[in-house]
């Protein structure tokens, strides 16, 4: 992917996935591993530094993340964030122990002592950074020097200048941290001399190669949904390999309204690409009847799509390969890593694949966030249209649908949500957020319409905004568009007569309902 990079070794931290976000802005490629991943994995591989990310466990806990003390004999530099640097003390000889008052939240750092972490600050300084933990280091491993205190941290900022070792209390990539992007760059580029050269034109150009040498002079058939993920790996594929490339779009019954005839129509003005159409629409719905359970969901209309690729290739005569867009937040989310978090959920780019299929997987796009896929349609001259249309789950509104997926319910859901689709167009607020959409919940409720009584459907709304998806928060839409979305809806789609708001963040929720 890059000539150099920098590695995470996630120990749990919800901040983990924000760490890469905020040493990607300053144009050094970065993956996320689990603590578990091996010295010998990570030694040479153009790996030009490594961070150990904070976690909610305790370095005595019965089933505390572990790394190798080899990790940081690699003459490689080394960041401990939070838990990280805590994890750094106990391996290499120091001491971790319970503070006496819990620090959480904004928290004064007073710079001690000069070093390349805190270059470019001003010594005896305050500043405001944000703490989370309830242990801290109390003696200081061999050979490291203390760079900076807190209140209830004296030893907030710690390291070893000869082996390039570095810890730190706080958290350095949140907002409320006013130094963090600083102290990032004096890691990324005075410790581990970084040049900085990952950006999305450097991207296209590795990316095409790597095709190119992965499929040879085979032929490669791409899922396309219409969205900027699948256009963008059509447009790199098409690059790499030209007319030995072939699109299939399947309807599969779970589009949004009227999508289907959008996103044919889009392709056929915007791209000249070899585009073929399948009409699914019975298959799935007959596949998922009875189906309730959310992962059993994305597992049949996994198995499906695949089925349905595997056939389609068929027809063109041998094809090897299926490129589709896969993200990095889908392989995060849909992947445990020992020691952080469980598998959320599967997704139909990832976990709802089956285990055994005849074509290999081409996914172009699985390192980058959905901020980064969209640069790289700006690079390649798409459309605003494509470039910044909201994403859509790979399970299409069978996920949306809570219960079992009906025809009937399905077009409840699409008249719903087809609504909100318009009015937040319509107050030029489309763009704005991340994902707006509506979900059709598996109960009735009592209404009166027309002076009768009404015991029908509900509908949630659901927008958030987020950068990545990998954190969102909730849209504080103005009240008076809210107001004109349910009034819709209630007197537009037969069967609903109420309409409700979710107010979740994610983390705690997830910004799918499944």
């Amino acid at each position: 992917m890059s000539e150099e990079k920098v590695i995470i070794l996630d120990c749990g931290s919800q901040y983990t996935q924000l760490i890469a976000r905020r040493i990607r802005e300053q144009k050094v490629y970065c993956e996320i591993h689990p603590y578990t991943l091996s010295p010998e994995l990570i030694r040479g591989n153009a790996t030009k530094g490594i961070v150990l990310s904070g976690g909610p466990a305790s370095v005595y806990g019965k089933d505390a993340p572990r790394v190798d003390e080899e990790l940081f004999h690699l003459d490689i530099p080394v960041l401990g964030i939070c838990y990280g640097m805590q994890l750094m003390t106990s391996v290499l000889g120091g001491e971790v122990a319970p503070s006496r008052e819990r620090e959480y939240g904004k928290a004064d750092l007073r710079v001690d002592e000069p070093s390349e972490i805190f270059k470019g600050l001003q010594k005896g300084k305050t500043y405001r950074v944000w703490m989370s933990h309830g242990d801290r280091v109390e003696n200081l491993p061999s050979g490291f020097k203390t760079f900076a205190c807190s209140a209830n941290s004296p030893i907030a900022a710690m390291g070893d200048p000869n082996r390039k070792l570095v810890g730190l209390q706080f958290h350095p990539e949140v907002a409320h941290s006013e130094i963090g992007d600083q102290i990032l760059h004096n890691f990324l580029f005075h410790m581990c001399r970084c040049r900085g050269s990952w950006d999305m034109k450097s991207f296209v150009k590795t990316s095409v190669q790597r095709i190119k040498e992965e499929v040879g002079e085979q032929r490669v058939i791409c899922a396309l949904s219409g969205g900027v993920d699948s256009s963008v790996v059509a447009a790199l594929v098409h690059q790499a390999i030209g007319e030995r490339l072939t699109c299939i779009f399947v309807d599969n019954g779970l589009l949004r309204k009227d999508e289907a005839e959008e996103v044919l129509s889009t392709f056929k003005d915007f791209f000249h690409l070899d585009l073929r159409f399948v009409d699914a629409r019975t298959d799935f719905l007959t596949r998922l009847k009875g189906v309730e359970d959310p992962e059993q969901k994305r597992k049949v209309i996994g198995e499906l799509f695949i089925s349905i690729f595997e056939k389609e290739a068929k027809k063109l005569g041998t094809v090897e390969y299926l490129a589709q867009g896969t993200l990095y937040p889908d392989v995060i989310e849909s992947i445990s890593f020992k020691g952080p978090s469980a598998t959320i959920k599967s997704h139909h780019n990832v976990g709802g694949l089956p285990e055994r299929m005849e074509l290999k997987l081409i996914e172009p796009l699985r390192e980058l966030f959905k901020d980064e896929v969209r640069k790289v349609g700006k690079e390649l001259g798409f459309p605003d249209r494509i470039v910044y249309r909201q994403p859509f789950p790979g399970p299409g509104l069978a996920v949306r649908v809570i219960g079992e997926v009906t025809e009937e319910r399905l077009k409840i859901l699409r008249e719903a949500d087809a609504v909100i689709q318009e009015e937040v167009t319509h107050a030029r607020l489309y763009q704005e957020v991340w994902q707006s959409f509506a979900v059709l919940l598996p109960i009735k409720t009592v209404g009166v319409m027309g002076d009768e009584r009404t015991y029908e459907h509900v509908i949630a709304l659901r927008a958030v905004s987020s950068r990545d998806g990998m954190t969102a928060d909730w849209v504080r839409f103005p009240y008076e568009l809210l107001g004109t979305m349910a009034n819709r809806i209630i007197n537009e789609v037969q069967g609903v007569n109420r309409v409700v708001y979710d107010i979740s963040s994610k983390p705690p929720s997830t910004i799918e309902w499944e």
